[in-house]
């Protein structure tokens, strides 16, 4: 039983740690395209 509730703990922390950093990668990329826009706004 406790092996069962320490992995859940694990699989746990993992998949939070996981939608952190996509979400942050999602930023980054919206980021990067936003910038991306603009400069070719510029260019006009």
């Amino acid at each position: 039983m406790r092996k069962i509730v320490t992995a859940a703990i694990l699989v746990s922390a993992l998949a939070l740690g996981a939608c952190n950093t996509i979400e942050g990668a999602g930023k980054d990329v919206s980021s990067a395209g936003q910038t991306v826009a603009k400069t070719a706004d510029d260019a006009k």
